[in-house]
C-alpha cells in the first residue's frame, strides 16, 4: 500500500527525489552524528538549521525511492538532536513507520498510535496530518474529510490542509465545497497562480456534472473557469496549466453557449449583479491561449532553456490538444 506524501510541502519531481536520495550516503558520512550541548567555537562543527532541513528532505527522498536504511539514519539523527517527543520528529517517525509497514495490521497499529498521541495532545499538527494521510492510504475518504475539518477548526489558515480537503471533496464530486476550500487558500495566498488555475479546473469539471446540467449552470461554471484561468495567466505569464485550461474552457464555452449566432452570451448572474460575457471576447481568449500553447511547444522543440521546466508529458498533452483543435477546424 502506498504512503501519501505531502505534495504541498514537498513538491518535487521523481528526478529531484532520486538525485537528492543518491547524495544521502555521502551527506551522512560527512556530517557528525551528534552535536555537543555547548559547542566550542573553531573546534566543533557548526550546527545550522539548513542541516536539519536537509535531513528532513532526505527522509522523504530516501523513502520515496525505497532507501529505508538511509531514511532511518536521518531520522535517528533528528531524534538525537531534538528528542523523540518533538512534534515534527514524531510526524517524521510516523511517516517512516508507514513507509516500512508491510500489511494492513501494521497500518492499523500505526493509526492506533496516532490516536494515543492525539489523545494526550490534540493539537499535535504533524501527527494530525500523518493520521489524515494514513486514512487516505487506507481508503477511508469520509473519515479523512472529517479529520481535515477538525484540523482546520484548530488551524483555519492552513493552506495545505484546505488544498487537501478540496482534493477530497473534488474526488467525491462535491464541487461547491471543493471550490470553497480553494477560495480559502486564496485568502492566505491571493497571488498563487497555480491555485487560481486549480480553482478554474474545479469549475470546468463541474460544468460536466449531470446533476446540474441546465444551460445556465453550465455557462456560469465555464464563465467562472475562464475568469480563474485568466487570473492565473495574469499572475504568471505563459503559465502552461493556465493556458491549457483557458483553451479547453473557451472551447467548451463556444460549443455549448453559442446560441442563435448572437454576439452576446446569455446574462449570467454573479453575486447579485448581471454580467455579460461577449462571445467575441471568448474567441479572442481562445485564440490567445492557442497562440501561447503553440509558442510553448515550439520553444520546447528547439530546446529553449527558459522552457526546460516543462515535463515531456505536459508537452505531449499540449500537442494533442492543439492537433485536435486543428482537425476540428478542418471539419
Amino acid at each position: 500500500m502506498s504512503v501519501v506524501f505531502s505534495a504541498a510541502a514537498h513538491n518535487q519531481s521523481d528526478i529531484d527525489y532520486l538525485q537528492l536520495a543518491q547524495k544521502a550516503p555521502d551527506i551522512l558520512r560527512r556530517q557528525v552524528e551528534t552535536y555537543p550541548a555547548y559547542p566550542i567555537p573553531f573546534v566543533t562543527a557548526a550546527e545550522t538549521s539548513e542541516l536539519w532541513a536537509t535531513y528532513e528532505k532526505l527522509i522523504y527522498s530516501c523513502l520515496r525511492i525505497g532507501d529505508d536504511k538511509s531514511a532511518h539514519l536521518c531520522l535517528e539523527r533528528l531524534i538525537k538532536r531534538f528528542g523523540a517527543s518533538n512534534e515534527r520528529v514524531m510526524g517524521l517517525r510516523g511517516l517512516y513507520q508507514e513507509a516500512v509497514a508491510e500489511d494492513d495490521a501494521a497500518f492499523k497499529a500505526i493509526y492506533a498510535e496516532y490516536g494515543r498521541i492525539l489523545t494526550d495532545d490534540p493539537t499535535n499538527m504533524p501527527v494530525m496530518k500523518r493520521r489524515i494521510a494514513l486514512l487516505q492510504s487506507l481508503g477511508m475518504q469520509s473519515e479523512a474529510i472529517e479529520a481535515l475539518v477538525e484540523l482546520l477548526q484548530i488551524s483555519p489558515t492552513d493552506a495545505e490542509a484546505w488544498t487537501e480537503l478540496s482534493a477530497l471533496y473534488l474526488a467525491q464530486a462535491m464541487y461547491s465545497q471543493a471550490s470553497f476550500c480553494l477560495e480559502e487558500v486564496l485568502l492566505v495566498y491571493p497571488n498563487a497562480w497555480n491555485v487560481h488555475a486549480r480553482l478554474g479546473e474545479v469549475h470546468f469539471i463541474s460544468s460536466f456534472s449531470p446533476g446540474d446540467a441546465n444551460e445556465t449552470s453550465i455557462e456560469k461554471a465555464l464563465t467562472e473557469a475562464i475568469r480563474r484561468y485568466c487570473r492565473s495567466i495574469e499572475l504568471c505569464n505563459g503559465y502552461l496549466r493556465g493556458c491549457y485550461g483557458l483553451k479547453i474552457s473557451t472551447d467548451r464555452f463556444l460549443e455549448t453557449c453559442y446560441q442563435d449566432n448572437k454576439s452576446i452570451a446569455r446574462v449570467v448572474k454573479d453575486n447579485g449583479s448581471s454580467t455579460r460575457l461577449a462571445l467575441g471576447v471568448v474567441k479572442k481568449l481562445n485564440n490567445k491561449a492557442t497562440e501561447e500553447l503553440r509558442n510553448i511547444v515550439d520553444r520546447k522543440a528547439v530546446k529553449d532553456e527558459k522552457f526546460n521546466s516543462y515535463e515531456e508529458s505536459e508537452i505531449i498533452s499540449t500537442k494533442a490538444l492543439l492537433d485536435h483543435g486543428s482537425e476540428a477546424k478542418k471539419t
